[in-house]
């Protein structure tokens, strides 16, 4: 399996665990990233990076896939709640593909509508302050990105990878 953006589907039939998945909240400013555990049950945040350009985010973000040995990574897609695909949308799709000139890693976009509202709240639950919300707001992102991935490869690894049952076959 080759960088380019990968599917769900394809990570389902083609990745062989136990390795860890890395999800990623690719913003202007920072970059969340999350880890998932080897049995890809769980997300967890993992950190922020400060972006400064691409080639230090990319060695960075390779360094943290080296270290965890990730088999892929999971990229947050920001569509527009309509489901189209704006500026953000284009700029993390350039993303990838010059992430991609970098890895071999399968690379597979994610919807991640609502991800950072989502992280918000639930800092807020736990009482945090907006001034600690501020500082890891984006690795939950990731981590509520990642878990998305992580429910749907369930739900294909049970199934021919298609999310058909294999009972009626």
């Amino acid at each position: 399996m080759s960088a380019a953006a990968a599917t769900l589907e394809e990570l389902a039939r083609h990745l062989e665990r136990p390795c860890a998945l890395i999800g990623l909240d690719l913003g202007t400013k920072t970059i969340g990233v999350a880890v998932s555990d080897v049995t890809w049950r769980f997300s967890t945040p993992l950190t922020v990076i400060k972006r400064v350009k691409f080639s230090i985010d990319a060695a960075s973000l390779l360094a943290i896939c080296t270290e965890r040995q990730a088999a892929a990574l999971i990229l947050g897609l920001p569509l527009n709640m309509d489901g189209s695909a704006g500026p953000r949308a284009q700029a993390t799709r350039a993303f990838q593909r010059s992430l991609a000139q970098l890895t071999s890693l399968p690379i597979v976009f994610q919807d991640e509508r609502l991800s950072t509202h989502e992280a918000e709240r639930a800092l807020i639950e736990r009482d945090m302050s907006r001034k600690k919300r501020a500082a890891v707001i984006d690795a939950h992102a990731a981590a509520i990105i990642l878990q998305g991935a992580l429910d749907r490869l369930a739900v294909l690894r049970q199934t021919d990878g298609t999310g058909q049952s294999n009972e009626h076959r």
